[in-house]
């Protein structure tokens, strides 16, 4: 038997699995809606307020004192400068940009 007509098969035996398997998710799932679901809203909001809170500004200071032993070690690059920066960019208005981006409005 030729290893071409063996991949033929086993791609049948795949799609004699996967086919009834793919309807019967299509039947079953129910149908989602966009922002009508508040499941995850209370770690949303936690985490939110923590990231452009105390939180953030901890994960900015301790990425600065990174770069900054960083540079004591002798081995300078703009990158250790950048990065403490563009965290705290982004742990300050970061979570207020995506929060909009994310927010349908119809």
């Amino acid at each position: 038997m030729s290893t071409a007509s063996l991949d033929a098969r086993n791609r049948a035996s795949l799609l004699s699995y996967l086919v009834p398997a793919v309807v019967a998710a299509v039947m079953i799932a129910p149908a989602a809606y966009a922002g009508t679901d508040a499941t995850f809203g209370t770690a949303l909001t936690q985490f939110s307020n923590f990231l452009s809170g105390s939180g953030g500004k901890v994960i900015t200071v301790l990425s600065l004192a990174g770069g900054i032993v960083g540079l004591a070690s002798g081995r300078f690059s703009l990158g250790q400068v950048a990065v403490p920066v563009g965290t705290g960019v982004a742990a300050g208005t970061g979570v207020p940009i995506v929060t909009a981006m994310v927010t349908a409005t119809i």
